[in-house]
């Protein structure tokens, strides 16, 4: 059965490495959540949270771990995997083949004296190119992007529509900036005296190393001395602020409205969750876990969970949010203890 028609439940079992349990010929069309699924979808179960939404559900076939296999009621064709995240980001090719490259340079594009690129290139409507840019191969700069003087980018890269690569950026291999991100502004630092504020000129640079993806608008600012580097691996969410100087080691996760303060080096394999806040000149240890809207203002070590503001251990935030709660339960007692007492 070809894409455009879909895949059969056996195929994607084939496709995954899964067990099947059910209709290998059960057809799928597409993938849906579990509470919106219906009988051409395929959705996916990995948490027991969801189990009553999987009972519910009218998908034509489930992703589902080893330990959710025999849950009942639920749909009757599944597809056992040890990891349904994962088996899912390995079959959404199969289901939804990318769009054929239109390679090529658009008439409107722009490319500046001594830009050059290997092997095909795709520049989209109003791209630019600066003087001297160097581009690998197969390059692909959306609608409106600019790529400004003598930035050299790897081969495989992806800037997005309207998105700026400035000068003084280098980036690796397979890197994806999405759209409106800006990678390699000038940084947020001035000199302050009696006459007011003057900037001071950034003249460090951006490394994005390869495989690096970096969301719609954020922005990476470049070193002031020194250079901005963001690892291997690692994976930036949309509306994030990466301040000059700032070194982001390999395989890290920074999610939605995360803002690092320059200076601020982040070892490898750390996750900062959403709003997160990060003064600069600190360091979070390798593999830390910084919650949703934390402020850390000093030193993480590796490996720790921290939350709250100021950022503590994860573990005592709880304890303490669990203890004001029960003060607040007891306070009118103690209330009226004090007033007797007086």
């Amino acid at each position: 059965m070809k894409p455009d028609d879909g895949l059969t439940a056996g195929t994607i079992a084939d496709l995954v490495g899964g067990k099947l349990v059910g209709r290998a010929d059960a057809r799928i069309t597409g993938t849906a959540s579990l509470d919106r699924a219906g009988p051409l979808d395929l959705s996916f179960l990995s948490s027991r949270r969801y189990i009553p939404q999987f009972r519910r559900s009218n998908a034509g076939a489930v992703l589902v771990t080893r330990e959710f296999q025999d849950t009942t009621p639920g749909p009757s064709t599944r597809i056992v995997v040890s990891d349904a995240h994962r088996a899912l980001v390995a079959l959404l090719p199969g289901l939804y083949p990318a769009a054929e490259v239109a390679w090529g340079v658009h008439p409107t594009a722009r490319i500046g004296r001594g830009a050059c690129w290997k092997g095909r290139i795709l520049l989209g409507a109003h791209a630019y190119l600066g003087a001297s840019v160097q581009l690998g191969e197969e390059c692909r700069i959306g609608a409106f992007a600019q790529v400004e003087e003598g930035a050299v980018l790897g081969d495989g890269c992806q800037i997005g529509s309207h998105a700026t690569v400035c000068s003084g950026a280098e980036i690796g291999d397979r890197v994806v900036i999405k759209a409106g991100a800006r990678v390699g502004t000038p940084g947020y630092a001035f000199v302050t005296d009696a006459r007011g504020h003057s900037p001071l000129r950034h003249v460090g640079r951006c490394i994005i190393e390869s495989d690096v993806e970096i969301g719609a608008n954020t922005t990476v600012d470049r070193g002031s001395l020194g250079d901005t580097v963001i690892g291997k691996g690692s994976k930036i969410d949309n509306l994030v602020q990466v301040g000059h100087n700032v070194r982001i080691g390999e395989r890290c996760l920074v999610m939605a409205q995360a803002g690092l303060a320059g200076s601020t080096v982040i070892e490898d394999d750390v996750i900062l969750a959403g709003q997160a806040g990060l003064a600069g000149h600190l360091t979070v240890g390798r593999a830390a876990r910084v919650g949703a809207q934390a402020g850390v203002i000093g030193d993480i070590p590796p490996g720790a969970t921290v939350s709250g503001y100021p950022a503590r251990p994860h573990r005592e935030v709880l304890r303490q949010a669990a203890t004001l709660r029960k003060l607040t339960e007891i306070a009118p007692s103690l209330e009226r203890i004090v007033e007797s007492e007086s």
